[in-house]
């Protein structure tokens, strides 16, 4: 997985997942733009002075001003979007600003990002990778998160349609769809929870970097079940 000379689109790249990403990215040789909206974030972002990083901060990756400021002057090999958002609630108790607040932080800003990505890569092609969710997959498991579950299955239909749509420009699409990961945020919201169940961020991300690796050359339209044993 050598991605030297190549440059790489992050978005939620200064959260749990995607430091681990970033981190890995880098380490492998790419340069990364990753685009941030909270300062908190950054602060914490272990590579936000290395040189090979360019951050961009944004306000709302589901606004197509944001996505061009992002993707502008710059020509991808891989983008992989990790932005998006959650929400517990069940169907009798969310609304609708609720329910499109759920679908515009979670598939709108893939689309939009998936169409600047496409729009961006060389003719040579590259890698999308996109994150949806194990509700994506499994709708049964996303009682009591409805909202979080039709945006996250839209993410997987968008990965799916798609890879079909740019196999032949040589731009492979994938997704992966965690389960919950071992984060401070999830272990603070579920405190007696079996930890080592739960799959780490370094594991998924390096499932995200084979997916955007050069290496990856015949995997297309798939939806990666990062589970680890939970």
């Amino acid at each position: 997985m050598n991605f030297s000379g190549k440059q790489v689109v992050v978005t939620g790249g200064t959260g749990a997942l995607g430091s681990a990403l970033v981190g890995a990215l880098v380490e492998t040789g790419a340069a990364c733009r990753v685009a941030y909206v909270h300062d908190g974030e950054l602060e914490r972002f272990a590579r936000k002075n290395d040189p090979k990083v360019e951050l961009v901060k944004v306000a709302d990756l589901s606004e197509e001003a944001d996505v061009a400021k992002l993707y502008a002057n710059v020509t991808p090999w891989a983008s992989i979007h990790i932005a998006g958002g959650f929400a517990m609630g069940k169907v009798a108790d969310t609304g609708k600003a609720a329910l499109m607040a759920q679908i515009e932080q979670n598939l709108v800003s893939c689309f939009l990002c998936c169409r600047a990505a496409v729009n961006a890569m060389a003719k040579d092609g590259g890698r999308i990778v996109n994150v949806a969710a194990r509700a994506a997959l499994e709708p049964r498991t996303g009682a009591g998160m409805s909202a979080y579950t039709i945006a996250k299955s839209g993410v997987a239909a968008l990965t799916a349609a798609l890879a079909e749509e740019t196999a032949k420009d040589g731009i492979l699409v994938n997704a992966v769809a965690p389960s919950i990961m071992d984060t401070a945020a999830n272990r603070a919201a579920i405190p007696k929870a079996d930890f080592s169940a739960w799959p780490k961020v370094e594991e998924v991300a390096a499932t995200i970097l084979h997916l955007a690796s050069p290496g990856n050359r015949v995997t297309r339209g798939a939806i990666v079940p990062v589970y680890g044993k939970s």
